[in-house]
């Protein structure tokens, strides 16, 4: 009767056993299949530099989006390979498990935020657009062009320095981080274009590249109009004329310009990058220029055109003479009257 009792005993420990182990494997299944309760204002976590498994856990319960994280630290045990949490800011998704939630932390794939930097713009625009970005670390607030330009180690203006591009970043980084990717791209683009450039061009580095490049950004948005563009300032450049480039005297009177250039604006010597008074290139690029301007720049095309204006369709027209040039004005702004008329 004793071996029949104890044996009882065994057989009833091994079941009792057996069900606590189904049932807790049950149980640790449904805690990582629990989903996260995601909403629209709680789309992003971020997890802080250092956090452990046990603050994790914390930070769960106190965001209320797992029920009961406190136990996640021994929860973990029996799946040792979810501990090796990092820091960061990820992107939760609705129904996103547990299981799901801590594999995505476990991979450190940050959720990557974008910042356009568009071509044509200046670098005051830009840094305008790096401060209104969200998730980025400010430390160029209140510096002046010179100084982000010192932080660059630029000797020069930082005007048509940064490439245009969309940048991505994680939370965190900085808009210096930012602005020096943008400049070394810019580099690299810069310096490869001038060493491909045309023969017999009239620059005497590639800043000089910078500048025209920067010029035909501003004057044209049609791409297949920028080399002749580029061959209009180039014919001049070549014939000591002036550029007369409206979109320089614009940049050089700042905060001055509002929407109009007069007379006196054209006339005004004491404005550096008046190319109705200066012979020759402005001081500096006066915006940042797209890659198509730099090649239109390094790779004009091969034209006796002097001049150009618009054409009222959103092109221009390119003449040789100068009475052939004043016709197209006149066709200008007689289509500039008509438009007007009808509206």
């Amino acid at each position: 009767m004793k071996l029949k009792t104890f044996t009882h005993c065994i057989v009833i420990t091994v079941i009792t056993l057996f069900i606590a182990t189904m049932m807790g494997g049950w149980y640790v299944y449904h805690f990582f299949q629990q989903p996260i309760q995601f909403n629209s204002d709680n789309n992003l976590f971020t997890l802080k530099r250092g956090a452990s498994i046990t603050q994790l856990a914390i930070q769960l319960q106190e965001q209320s989006l797992v029920k009961d994280s406190y136990l996640l630290p021994y929860i973990i045990k029996i799946h040792p390979s979810l501990r090796n949490i990092k820091s960061g800011t990820y992107q939760l998704t609705p129904n996103m498990t547990l299981e799901q939630f801590l594999k995505l932390l476990n991979s450190g794939k940050e959720v990557q935020f974008k910042v356009k930097l568009v071509e044509g713009k200046t670098a005051k625009d830009w840094l305008a657009s790096l401060q209104n970005s969200k998730y980025v670390d400010h430390q160029l607030i209140g510096l002046s062009d010179a100084e982000i330009a010192k932080k660059l180690d630029l000797d020069m203006p930082l005007e048509g320095w940064l490439y245009p591009d969309t940048y991505n970043y994680t939370a965190g980084s900085s808009d210096l981080a930012i602005v020096k990717r943008a400049y070394q791209k810019m580099q690299t683009v810069l310096q490869t274009t001038w060493e491909e450039r045309d023969d017999n061009l009239p620059y005497k580095n590639a800043y000089e590249l910078l500048i025209m490049a920067s010029i035909i950004e501003k004057e044209t948005g049609v791409d297949s109009e920028r080399s002749k563009v580029a061959s209009v300032f180039i014919n001049r450049l070549n014939n000591r004329m002036m550029l007369q480039t409206d979109p320089t005297v614009i940049y050089g009177m700042g905060d001055n310009y509002n929407g109009r250039i007069l007379t006196k604006d054209l006339r005004d010597k004491t404005n550096l990058y008046n190319t109705y008074v200066i012979v020759g290139l402005p001081p500096t690029p006066i915006a940042m220029p797209s890659k198509a301007s730099l090649e239109a720049a390094a790779h004009p095309a091969q034209t006796e055109y002097f001049y150009f204006v618009a054409d009222g369709d959103g092109g221009h027209t390119f003449s040789t003479t100068y009475a052939n040039h004043k016709k197209a004005v006149d066709l200008y702004w007689k289509k500039m009257r008509n438009s007007t008329s009808t509206h």
